[in-house]
């Protein structure tokens, strides 16, 4: 499917312009690549980049043109590893991008057009790169909110092990973090080789920026899914120490108890205890003040 508009916002019937407009194609079939390519002079290997599924991020200014390919979440609120690309084909008064089935992006920037801010080819694709890296800074929060949510479930729920969900989060924190940098790296390529006016440089430079400073989040969040890991750990061995420590002050109750059992158990034909009338009680009592001395003792030391 092919859409154009001009840069004054007007939607229009793609007949081959080339010159104020804005080309859109979205799963392009050959015949409408060979009509592209009939149009605009594009070079061969940016094509093929653009074409290739799963290509990484990055960008290159041709002769011809000037060319960014980046990847970027599909659904960065869901924070899950689904991933879309935007292929850019930046020309003095005209921009055509290339992609599968569309992204975020595209579809914000496409009803900017128009407006006061967007309505030349540099300011369209600052826009698309921007919004793009916005669709980063969702991943962040929303990653976020699910670590926040986990830690909470650290600290209240020692009986759910969280290991499997920090590691989950990390993979996509990983993935986030490879494709903000590859993003990155484009941009930087496209600020340090492409032309333009100190603004259109100004307005790349800000967009690298915000590549730049959620990739610094992404760093962050893996650092204390980290944390969060290893006070995991931490807990879980402190409470086992506590179950421990009260199953060593029941045995140490028990020790003396068991000791005077055994002492009276002996078969001992001389046991003057044994053949005392209040004998038996006297065990009993013997038990329950040595327990309850040693019980009381252990709770005010706070040891059980």
């Amino acid at each position: 499917m092919i859409r154009a508009q001009t840069f004054t916002g007007t939607p229009l019937d793609w007949t081959g312009q080339t010159q104020g407009v804005w080309v859109d194609a979205q799963g392009a079939t050959p015949e409408e690549l060979a009509r592209l390519q009939a149009a605009f002079p594009l070079n061969r290997l940016a094509l093929e980049d653009a074409l290739e599924q799963g290509h990484w991020s990055r960008a290159e200014v041709y002769p011809e043109h000037a060319f960014v390919t980046i990847r970027s979440f599909a659904r960065p609120a869901d924070a899950d590893e689904f991933t879309e690309r935007l292929s850019l084909f930046l020309y003095p008064d005209a921009v055509l991008t290339l992609s599968s089935a569309g992204t975020r992006a595209l579809e914000a920037v496409w009803g900017l057009v128009g407006r006061e801010s967007v309505n030349t080819a540099s300011e369209i694709g600052y826009e698309l790169l921007d919004q793009t890296a916005d669709t980063f800074f969702t991943l962040a929060d929303a990653l976020e909110g699910r670590v926040e949510a986990l830690e909470e479930r650290v600290f209240t729920d020692g009986r759910r092990n969280p290991v499997a969900e920090v590691f989950a989060l990390k993979h996509v924190l990983a993935q986030g973090r490879r494709l903000s940098t590859d993003a990155r790296e484009a941009v930087t390529l496209l600020v340090r080789h492409a032309g333009g006016t100190t603004a259109e440089l100004v307005r790349y430079r800000d967009v690298l920026d915000s590549f730049t400073r959620v990739s610094s989040r992404l760093d962050g969040l893996r650092d204390f899914l980290t944390s969060l890991l290893d006070l995991h750990l931490n807990l879980q061995s402190q409470r086992m120490n506590e179950v421990m420590r009260t199953l060593t002050a029941v045995s140490v109750i028990f020790l003396p108890l068991t000791f005077l059992a055994g002492v009276w158990g002996m078969n001992f034909q001389h046991m003057p205890e044994l053949h005392t009338r209040f004998g038996y009680a006297f065990a009993w009592a013997s038990f329950l003040l040595i327990g309850g001395l040693l019980a009381a003792y252990f709770k005010r030391r706070g040891w059980w």
